[in-house]
């Protein structure tokens, strides 16, 4: 499309959030961003429901260049009277990993912090970085999420991220640059061949153009395809997600019963909406036909990253990679309100009044709460016999691998309680005179 300030403006109209509260333009130094924010500046043109704009450069001070890149951005700030946030960042890259892709997560890592509730990130993506991006991720053997390249716009840190020049050839915006006298300085990293973008946009897009003048255009146009496709998948995928819950997990016998692709597709989407990104598709295959396959009293289990898969009693669940686990024994003062935090993800126990609970007189002045050792019984009701903490576990169906999270509350070497799942009968005061009881606040999910 033909790139003005009119019709950046319809494009932003067209797919600006709601609760958007303000506009803020991601400005590099160079004539991309710059061309950017002279358009939405302009003079004459409504100002999107009157929100307001400033600007963020990012340093990343990895070049000599960086310095003349920030007073490229503050002097055409200043020229256009958009207040600028310069924000600075340290780039880390692991051994073995690309200085460019450290790089662009530091960047986006400052410009999520720097994002205030409600704004909205602009940057100067246009077709030829779509096209870049889908080429790409072609030669990384992506799947077609990959292969649908960047969104117009998307929730992202407290408010949204909107590329309003997707559609617009960088010849086209340049050429608006130019004309509105912008000043702009060219980055060193864009013309580093050591980088895999640069490599192809200076060695291969050429060619590519050569021989098809509107490929940016066209591989912009499949992107929108694509991603059009995977949200076909996405709602197919949701819809199964929602016949399969069982509580937090899938039922494995309605996987069992789906495809192959029909299962990695709901399992991905789920992950997805759970917070996790899946594992590449091969370590996916082979957890779920581990899952599927296993007996009924096996408990296989697959990690990746900060994450696991488990099944218990035909259920699969995402969990931790490592569950929380009760730490280093502790002394609780047994008095009304006086609580004890279990640790990070573990929650709080609180002292409560409760009928039929513990009898404060028979009980000593703090309880030793600590970790499952194994072989720990008590007697969870008056004329019950007393059980072992694992055959009560295994009653409830309390997962596995959060057995070792359930606080044991000892008066000496005698079980007392387990949490607020079982008390035992022995420690007790009658079935309607007052006692205590214990309140388990942020309990992790057992069961």
């Amino acid at each position: 499309m033909r790139f003005s300030p009119v019709s950046l403006h319809a494009v932003i109209q067209a797919h600006l959030p709601s609760a958007a509260s303000g506009l803020v333009v991601a400005v590099s130094g160079g004539a991309d961003s710059a061309s950017l924010l002279a358009a939405l500046a302009q003079p004459g043109l409504p100002r999107f429901r009157d929100l307001p704009l400033r600007a963020v450069h990012v340093d990343h001070a990895l070049q000599p260049a960086a310095v003349g890149l920030r007073e490229a951005c503050e002097t055409l700030c200043r020229r256009l009277g958009v207040p600028l946030t310069v924000i600075s960042v340290a780039v880390v890259a692991a051994h073995g990993a690309s200085i460019e892709e450290a790089a662009r997560d530091a960047r986006y890592l400052g410009l999520g912090r720097e994002l205030r509730v409600g704004e909205c990130l602009l940057t100067a993506h246009h077709a030829e970085d779509q096209a870049e991006t889908v080429l790409l991720q072609l030669l990384r053997g992506a799947g077609l999420k990959g292969l649908c390249a960047m969104p117009v716009c998307r929730p992202w840190s407290r408010g949204w991220h909107l590329r309003p020049l997707l559609d617009v050839a960088q010849r086209d915006l340049r050429a608006f640059g130019a004309a509105a006298g912008v000043a702009a300085l060219a980055d060193p990293m864009n013309f580093d061949t050591r980088f895999d973008r640069a490599h192809l946009r200076l060695k291969i897009w050429p060619l590519i153009e050569e021989r098809w003048p509107g490929a940016a255009v066209a591989l912009s146009r499949t992107s929108r395809h694509l991603a059009e496709a995977q949200g076909l998948l996405d709602r197919t995928a949701s819809l199964a997600v929602g016949r399969l819950r069982d509580g937090t997990a899938l039922s494995v016998t309605g996987l069992r019963a789906l495809s192959r692709p029909e299962r990695m597709n709901v399992v991905r989407h789920w992950l997805r909406a759970s917070g996790a990104t899946p594992p590449p598709s091969a370590r996916l295959a082979e957890a779920l036909r581990q899952i599927i396959a296993a007996d009924p009293d096996h408990l296989p289990s697959i990690r990746w990253e900060q994450h696991a898969l488990r099944r218990y009693r035909d259920r699969l669940y995402l969990t931790a990679a490592q569950p929380p686990v009760i730490g280093k024994p502790g002394e609780w003062h047994i008095a009304a309100g006086a609580a004890l935090n279990l640790g990070s993800g573990l929650g709080t126990l609180h002292w409560v009044p409760q009928t039929g609970g513990l009898d404060r007189a028979r009980l000593p002045d703090s309880l030793m709460v600590r970790r499952r050792l194994g072989g720990e019984r008590l007697k969870p009701a008056p004329r019950a016999r007393a059980q072992t903490v694992q055959h009560l576990c295994q009653t409830a169906g309390v997962v596995p691998w959060m057995r070792d999270a359930l606080p044991m509350l000892c008066a000496g070497d005698d079980l007392v309680a387990v949490g607020d799942l079982w008390q035992d009968a022995r420690w007790c005061v009658a079935p309607k005179a007052p006692g205590f009881g214990c309140k388990w606040l942020d309990a992790p999910v057992l069961v």
